[in-house]
């Protein structure tokens, strides 16, 4: 593939040597370049630049003979790996204003690829830059620069590139490429950017979810500062709709926060799916499990009898407090319908203790029940405790999710 670039580029610039050639060119230099051409189609490069060297050193070049020993010489330093040569040709062809944009573009992707080959990333990137300032679009050549920048170390670089990238691709209603979120994630890690990283990992998690992405999302999340304690039951119910908790003690907490809350059947349906993963009921800890799944049992048969009261006493308070609860345990239950129901109705009435949380709660039902307003509800969900950063997650599961 080296090969095929540099024939296309000798091909592209030795035209100069039929079109140029119109100008008067003393013998004793066009054929050593006429030598070089039919070398460099061989691929015998360094002998190319040795016949380059020779037409170099006739003396009192003109313009035009001048101009036609550089573009040979770049064709077969190209070729040689003498990038160093390559570039200073690049440089006295620029000069001279007689190369096209399109031509600056193929030159400079060729000598930004022979250093990249090279190992010299600092350079690759500074000719990768400049043939996208000569006006080059190549998608390869985007990702040898993005490479260039991350291995010479411009991490800052790297992941401005492949931001602009991403969100490009986002723009157009195309998946932004999984290696290029992963190697904005490596670049946000070395530059320790918390927002490019959770940038990435929320599109990870989006176009390409895997338990690994949401377990370190998450524990960003819940590590920032002012992130509310009250917060950590919603934060299980998400952990554990991503398949991403695994633990016996996360599946116990969760359980016995879900108890605390009052909503007895999210607690069951928390148990019942531990022990059928064969995480609770096996090991030291198995007694304890079951005397966990007993107490579920109970409290279960409690609110059932305490229920028409609850709902009697709910719709008859002032504020929508106990109206909202209730209806997330009902939603939280498997009746979202009418789970959904008294909620609005909670919500509606006002007064709320923690208006936040429950658009939060709503939001949660909603995508749990496949509601298409989910995601309206969870825009609008605000604050600066942990619930907005919570219903943005939420939400990201939910598109993934649909």
């Amino acid at each position: 593939m080296k090969h095929l670039r540099i024939t296309v580029l000798a091909a592209a610039l030795c035209v100069a040597l039929g079109a140029q050639a119109q100008e008067a060119v003393r013998p004793d230099i066009g054929k050593p370049l006429q030598a070089a051409q039919e070398l460099i189609k061989t691929g015998k490069y360094k002998e190319a630049l040795a016949k380059v060297r020779e037409a170099d050193a006739v003396g009192s070049k003109n313009a035009n003979e001048s101009f036609l020993v550089e573009r040979m010489r770049i064709a077969a330093a190209s070729g040689a790996g003498d990038n160093d040569t390559a570039a200073k040709s690049f440089e006295a062809l620029a000069a001279s204003g007689k190369v096209s944009a399109a031509d600056k573009a193929r030159m400079a992707e060729s000598i930004s690829g022979g250093y990249y080959r090279a190992k010299d990333y600092a350079k690759a990137m500074q000719w990768g830059q400049r043939y996208f300032k000569e006006g080059g679009t190549s998608g390869s050549m985007r990702t040898l620069l993005i490479q260039s920048q991350y291995l010479s170390g411009d991490y800052a670089g790297a992941a401005r590139e492949l931001t602009g990238e991403i969100q490009a691709a986002e723009k157009a209603g195309t998946p932004p490429a999984q290696d290029r979120l992963n190697l904005l994630l490596n670049a946000a890690s070395q530059l320790k950017d918390p927002s490019a990283t959770v940038f990435a990992l929320e599109r990870l998690v989006t176009y390409y979810p895997k338990k690994e992405y949401w377990v370190d999302l998450l524990s960003r999340m819940q590590r920032k500062p002012g992130f509310s304690d009250r917060l950590v039951l919603d934060t299980y119910r998400l952990s554990l709709a991503t398949g991403s908790m695994s633990s016996a003690s996360d599946f116990m907490e969760m359980s016995q926060l879900a108890l605390q809350a009052g909503h007895e059947l999210e607690a069951k349906a928390v148990v019942d799916k531990g022990f059928a993963s064969g995480v609770l009921g096996a090991g030291a800890e198995a007694e304890r499990h079951k005397r966990l799944r007993d107490l579920v049992t109970k409290k279960i048969e409690e609110a059932k009898a305490a229920r028409v009261a609850a709902e009697a006493e709910a719709n008859a308070a002032k504020d929508g407090n106990a109206l909202v609860n209730l209806g997330f345990s009902t939603a939280l239950g498997g009746d979202s319908a009418r789970g959904l129901q008294m909620m609005q109705q909670g919500i509606a009435k006002g007064s709320l203790k923690r208006p936040e949380d429950a658009k939060l709660h709503l939001g949660i039902a909603q995508v749990l029940a496949g509601d298409a307003k989910a995601q309206a509800t969870l825009r609008s969900v605000g604050g600066t405790d942990g619930t907005a950063d919570l219903a943005r997650l939420w939400s990201l599961y939910a598109r993934r999710k649909g």
